[in-house]
């Protein structure tokens, strides 16, 4: 990894788990790690109860839009986290994986996104924890 890493969310649509991942590492981390998502087969749209559970805990993910996945977004990215996308995500030596199951929040309401929200959150922690340098 390079001094700024990078990290590549992917979930099958690219509108609810990477989205709220991608929001909460961008959140935290500022602008000390690269941060991207896509889907296997996107979404036209963010899911909106993901926008709304994310606006409760003050990130915005409104101008994000769901993108497909590309080889060299994947190729190029230091750590690449899969939710739940199974044998449609490539795999590309070198790279670092984790797979995260997590609930899938599309057609749930808001109550049903905030566990999956908040889940997502204490990862996207550990992720970043492990990311960061020991000083």
């Amino acid at each position: 990894m390079t001094d700024k890493p990078s990290v590549l969310f992917v979930c099958v649509h690219n509108a609810g788990r990477s989205q709220m991942a991608a929001g909460w590492l961008r959140h935290l981390a500022g602008d000390t790690v690269e941060v991207r998502s896509a889907g296997s087969a996107p979404a036209d749209t963010v899911n909106p109860a993901a926008v709304q559970a994310m606006r409760e805990v003050g990130i915005d993910i409104t101008d994000q839009t769901p993108r497909i996945l590309e080889y060299a977004t994947a190729l190029s990215s230091d750590v690449i986290v899969t939710m739940g996308c199974g044998d449609t995500c490539p795999v590309f030596p070198g790279r670092r994986y984790e797979e995260w199951t997590l609930d899938d929040p599309a057609g749930q309401g808001v109550a049903a996104v905030r566990p999956i929200r908040d889940e997502i959150r204490e990862r996207v922690e550990r992720l970043l924890a492990d990311l960061r340098p020991t000083r």
